[in-house]
């Protein structure tokens, strides 16, 4: 997958028009149309300020991963990355809720060490 293939795409989940996004990104349409058309490279301080907008990591738009928060399956073990998604669907009160099991096992391991 090309680079601007990918920022086009993130823009148009986000139901933006190329003019209001470089409204939002204080930038002008021509800079943004020639990454969006694969004119011009897309610079590193550009892609990580839409990997902040977008609330994407820089590994999606630069196409390494198809997961948009950029876990890689190389690094996690494929329960690891299921037990994230997992956790991500759950509400922030829930997160909590999984993190104190997690911390109460953790000390319980640690005292029958």
């Amino acid at each position: 997958m090309k680079l601007y293939s990918r920022i086009r795409d993130l823009r148009e989940d986000e139901d933006l028009t190329q003019e209001q996004l470089v409204n939002k990104l204080q930038m002008h349409k021509t800079t943004y149309t020639n990454y969006e058309q694969g004119k011009h490279t897309v610079p590193l301080d550009f892609a990580a300020q839409l990997s902040v907008f977008y609330n994407v990591s820089l590994d999606y738009i630069a196409g390494l991963t198809n997961d948009k928060k950029g876990l890689s399956k190389s690094r996690l073990s494929d329960y690891e990355t299921e037990v994230i998604h997992k956790l991500r669907t759950l509400s922030d009160m829930d997160k909590g809720r999984v993190l104190g099991l997690i911390d109460a096992l953790c000390d319980k391991n640690e005292a029958n060490k």
